[in-house]
């Protein structure tokens, strides 16, 4: 009880303004290119773990053939981020991929990369093993010195940094199984003590070389047909998978979107056990969790939902279940929902705490809680889930919201809990315009492609006031490397086909080639001239 009071007086609860919230989500998942695939896998209840052989061509007993995978591993626009072709070639694609998705999780903040340059932005990555860096270092007869900077595991945190040039805390964290989780709470700690004004958290796991695989197998915490049986009788072990998540965080007076409040984050560790290291601790799990909704002054019957770590495996579902027991269901007086998103994808290891995340706020964004995949007997003696105080969600599930709670596990030990709270925001007429006037937007991109797709997007939607004002802030300055620049009128009266048109951009100043001064130098006929080619001045 006396360290539940003492931690008390840590937490403050912030001013209005003042709360920290996500505010740009973005990333890659097992056979899901980005969030919003995510999402509707999750949904359409699609197991998103496969048998395939993309990443080893490899028969061993002791290794499962059933990972998730995501896709475009090997893709990588290294102009866009200024990075000379030889480090490009001997990067660890965790690298390369997590610049690509914190580019795209500061957009979806509203942010013009730009606009972060010299701010003191934190970059927080939770990350592990390094499966590429073996090829690298050891068995390339050609050796470069671009394998240090290309495979160190400091710079998937580093060279975000570089990019963007923002200088707040940047640094790549490992506690195994929790450490995106744990990045997070970091990033959190920084943004209310003031050490960063905004903080990009990563979370970055690849299973590319079959033999580490392996070890886990040996291990003997991978499930041996790579099916992820959270909570479920049969539970023997989880899938590996794959992941690469970037969150933005910010202060909400600063946020021109939210997805969601961060209203708290804490860590412990389960110190000493006689089992073992890897052996989890129910005690230590259910006293953080305690804490965690003590300092907060919240009651457990305030949280709707509690998406666990739910590894699958024998040990820890259990341990896990009666921490949550003890910590919250004793208080309650309705079920708990919970569920586990490794279930549906595998154990992206420690980037899999980001993949929690961007499913609860999918949750929030659609009202509706993801399926669980492979849950049909509870384990035996668990309690709590036979006489119904915890409740799997094993289908799509109607949920108003509130708060939730978000485990983390690492298998030394290293925990984390952290509570979301859903942002709530009548949009006045579904932010449709109340005039009748045409909106100009403007975009920008790489290529010609990238601004069709994104101009149709744009224009198969209903007009909305909000997304194009946050795309105007984005779009209104230059993004440096973007070579097309392309704009729609949307909302037109008097057109029944969309005006757009798209252009390559140089960035070359361009000479003045017509003045019109508009002060007392008009005289009747003035321009008959120019009409010859008034389709150019129309342009």
């Amino acid at each position: 009880m006396s360290a539940t009071k003492s931690t008390r007086k840590t937490y403050k609860a912030p001013l209005p303004g003042e709360e920290i919230v996500i505010s740009g989500i973005a990333g890659r998942f097992p056979d899901s290119n980005n969030v919003e695939e995510f999402k509707n896998n999750l949904m359409s209840k699609k197991d998103l773990v496969t048998d395939d052989d993309r990443r080893w061509k490899l028969d061993h007993p002791d290794i499962p053939q059933r990972t998730g995978k995501i896709n475009d591993v090997n893709k990588f626009d290294a102009l866009f981020f200024g990075v000379h072709f030889k480090q490009a070639h001997t990067m660890d694609p965790m690298c390369r991929m997590l610049l690509e998705h914190a580019y795209e999780a500061v957009v979806d903040a509203g942010i013009n990369p730009k606009q972060l340059r010299g701010s003191r932005i934190g970059v927080f990555v939770g990350a592990c093993f390094s499966e590429s860096e073996k090829t690298w270092f050891y068995e390339k007869l050609q050796v470069n010195g671009f394998g240090i900077t290309g495979c160190s595991r400091a710079m998937l945190a580093n060279r975000i940094s570089y990019w963007l040039g923002v200088t707040g805390p940047s640094y790549t964290l490992d506690s195994a199984c929790s450490s995106s989780l744990v990045a997070l709470e970091h990033a959190y700690r920084c943004l209310i003590d003031g050490q960063c004004e905004g903080a990009i958290v990563g979370g970055s796991n690849l299973c590319l070389h079959p033999y580490v695989s392996l070890q886990f197998s040996r291990l003997g915490v991978l499930s041996p047909d790579g099916r992820s049986k959270v909570f479920d009788i049969d539970a023997d072990g989880y899938a590996r998978s794959e992941t690469i998540s970037v969150i933005y965080l910010q202060k909400a007076k600063n946020a021109k979107r939210i997805y969601a409040t961060l209203v708290y984050g804490k860590t412990n560790c389960d110190g000493y056990k006689e089992q073992g290291i890897t052996f989890p601790s129910s005690k230590m799990q259910s006293k953080l969790m305690k804490e965690c909704y003590a300092d907060c002054n919240l009651s457990p019957n305030d949280l709707s939902y509690l998406e666990c770590h739910g590894t699958g495996t024998k040990v820890g579902d259990p341990e896990e279940l009666y921490a949550i027991e003890t910590a919250i269901c004793k208080e309650r007086t309705n079920p708990l929902l919970i569920g586990a998103v490794k279930s549906n994808m595998g154990h992206s290891e420690p980037a899999s705490g980001l993949c929690q995340v961007v499913k609860v706020i999918g949750a929030m964004e659609t009202g509706l809680i993801p399926p669980n995949l492979h849950y049909n007997r509870p384990r035996e003696g668990l309690k709590a889930l036979e006489d119904g105080r915890l409740k799997v969600v094993t289908e799509l599930t109607p949920w108003n919201g509130g708060y939730v709670g978000i485990n983390s596990f690492g298998f030394g030990g290293a925990n984390c809990h952290i509570i979301l709270k859903s942002y709530t925001k009548n949009k006045i007429n579904n932010a449709a315009p109340t005039d009748d006037l045409p909106r100009l937007v403007t975009v920008s991109g790489r290529t010609e492609e990238s601004i069709k797709v994104f101009l149709d997007d744009i224009e198969k939607h209903p007009v909305d006031t909000e997304y194009i004002r946050l795309l105007h802030d984005i779009y209104s300055d230059d993004i440096q490397g973007h070579l097309y620049r392309g704009f729609t009128i949307v909302g037109s009266k008097t057109s029944e086909r969309s005006i757009r048109e798209t252009e390559n951009y140089l960035g070359a100043a361009r000479p003045i080639w017509f003045v019109f001064s508009g002060m007392g130098s008009q005289w009747p006929g003035m321009g008959m001239y120019y009409i010859n080619f008034h389709n150019k001045i129309k342009k």
